[in-house]
């Protein structure tokens, strides 16, 4: 058997948990046309809770439909991009799903972006029209971007009535191009468009990466894309059940992870989400037990906190479907923690805003410690030589790429990025993730780190993770991020830049750390500077920002 034949005979179908299939038709239709279904097979079961607040199925498609209908009389035509500007609220899933219904393709910003971010991604995207929290049009007035259409909403607007109160409004003056949320669902009645969609190739969304090299790039996702990561999401666990689950959606709905995962499937499968605008620890715990949760999807910053926090054993975390963890590496540490604390087992995932947020996933029934799962139905993936761009024999280290229909069309107005981004194998087309990993006998993938993570010391190639997964068994380490240093001597020279528990700080010193990474590492990845930090920069869903590390120290 060929390489490449190894990678496509699918090793990790074996495990699979039992009603898992190997292929999942992908319906070829709109993401809108998904979200009626939902909302007509149920009309009257909640969608949404937010703060106390229940919002049925039929509510949301009533406020959905008049907005887009507002939108199309104000000039929003289909194939313009309408940015949400917009933390986790009711208000954010009616704009999504409105300006989809125009034809229209959403681009989220987040909401934590200066206005000179928020210039950026309006221009570059070419947003038409942005949809608003009033306390964040400054940030857009400010930017001078000059979008034709701003709709504005207070959070407090779908808040209990008790509670509207809290609801802070910001200062957005009159002007003709400025208009109200409720203003527009009193004035337009809940008929839509008609728009004919073509799947395969309208973009839906346009999420914006990280920008961990340069400035952040737009990925198109067809409608079709995002059809396809539902499907499989939905294949991959068979133990849920459509319009019974209840999610707690305090991820970010503008990042990838919570707009797809969280918001996307859990409406369009007509689940319950209850909201939160912030991740609010004490908030969430309490939503648990409240609203009987039956999915909890975090990422490893958050397990880090809440293994050790007071009330986490108020949640019985061994009753619940899934407890995902995904948007970064969860270290082995904290994971034997949180099993011994909870008794439950946080099962790791893997995904791209260029695969809509899910390629991998461990199986629910045989999860490995340590590796990101097996492809999801339908997804193809495998292992290559970033180099030479050979596919490497099953065990060996390189460059993840992925197949599927779950991938990006390309990049926004970026054609030579698009095109490095692919390479064509075996009549396929492969994505080029960027991230450095192996498939074991037995079909699971493990993680090394992103390639441009890689340290280069006198000639060897060092993980910066696996330096950082030895500091993470430090009993007095509570975070940690490594990075390389330029020397001209040597190549970089490996730096640690460390947080320690509140009660180490002082009493731990550099040799301490380097002696005890010395018990359980190569010489040559031995940290050579340690510095010691009250808190490392995090990316909007909570990962150490090794970018902002190597920004510190560039010359």
């Amino acid at each position: 058997m060929s390489t490449i034949d190894q990678y496509l005979s699918k090793p990790w179908l074996k495990h699979y948990q039992n009603g898992v299939p190997a292929f999942v038709e992908v319906p070829a239709k709109a993401v809108t046309q998904a979200f009626d279904e939902a909302t007509g097979r149920a009309p009257d079961r909640p969608a949404v809770v937010f703060y106390g607040r229940r919002i049925s199925y039929r509510e949301l498609r009533d406020a959905t439909d008049r907005l887009a209908c507002a939108l199309a009389d104000l000039g929003v035509r289909k194939g313009d991009r309408v940015a949400l500007y917009l933390v986790n609220s009711p208000q954010f899933i009616i704009a999504y799903f409105a300006a989809l219904k125009c034809g229209a393709t959403v681009t989220p910003i987040s909401p934590v972006y200066t206005s000179h971010e928020v210039r950026f991604q309006l221009e570059d995207s070419g947003a038409r029209a942005v949809i608003c929290q009033d306390i964040l049009y400054e940030k857009v007035a400010k930017s001078g971007a000059r979008p034709d259409l701003v709709v504005v909403t207070n959070v407090g607007e779908y808040l209990p009535v008790l509670k509207r109160l809290f609801g802070t409004q910001g200062d957005v003056p009159a002007a003709p191009n400025v208009h109200w949320l409720q203003h527009l669902l009193k004035k337009y009645p809940p008929k839509p468009p008609a728009i004919a969609i073509d799947p395969m190739h309208d973009i839906a969304a346009l999420p914006y990466t990280g920008g961990t090299t340069g400035h952040p790039k737009g990925v198109m996702l067809s409608h079709y894309n995002l059809m396809a990561a539902q499907t499989a999401a939905q294949a991959a666990f068979p133990g849920f059940e459509l319009g019974r689950e209840v999610i707690l959606a305090f991820l970010p709905f503008f990042h990838i992870y919570g707009q797809v995962v969280i918001m996307l499937n859990g409406i369009t499968q007509g689940n319950l989400l209850v909201l939160f605008t912030s991740p609010d620890t004490e908030a969430i715990l309490a939503a648990m037990a409240r609203y009987r949760a039956t999915v909890f999807y975090g990422v490893p910053t958050l397990y880090e906190y809440l293994k050790d926090h007071k009330d986490t054993d108020k949640v019985n975390w061994r009753r619940l479907k899934l407890v995902l963890s995904g948007a970064d590496t969860l270290h082995e540490s904290t994971m034997k923690d949180w099993n011994r604390r909870t008794g439950s087992s946080i099962i790791e995932g893997y995904g791209l805003s260029e695969t809509c947020a899910i390629s991998h996933v461990n199986p629910l029934d045989r999860p490995k410690t340590g590796s990101f799962g097996c492809p999801v139905p339908n997804v193809l993936a495998a292992v290559m030589n970033p180099e030479t761009r050979e596919f490497v024999p099953l065990g060996e280290v390189g460059e993840l790429v992925l197949s599927g229909p779950n991938v990006m069309l390309g990049y926004w107005n970026r054609p030579e990025e698009s095109a490095r981004a692919f390479v064509e194998a075996q009549g396929l087309r492969w994505l080029r993730t960027g991230d450095i990993v192996r498939m074991d006998d037995e079909g699971y993938f493990h993680f090394y780190d992103r390639s441009k993570d890689l340290i280069k010391y006198k000639g060897y190639s060092i993980f910066a993770k696996d330096v950082e997964d030895v500091l993470y068994g430090h009993p007095q380490v509570k975070a940690a991020g490594v990075i390389g240093v330029a020397d001209a001597s040597v190549g970089q020279r490996i730096k640690a830049i460390v947080v320690l528990q509140g009660d180490a700080r002082g009493k731990v010193s550099e040799d301490e750390i380097k002696d005890y990474c010395r018990q359980q590492l190569a010489e040559y990845k031995v940290p050579h500077i340690v510095e010691f930090r009250g808190e490392l920069p995090k990316t909007d869903v909570g990962k150490v920002s090794r970018r902002e590390l190597r920004d510190e120290t560039s010359p």
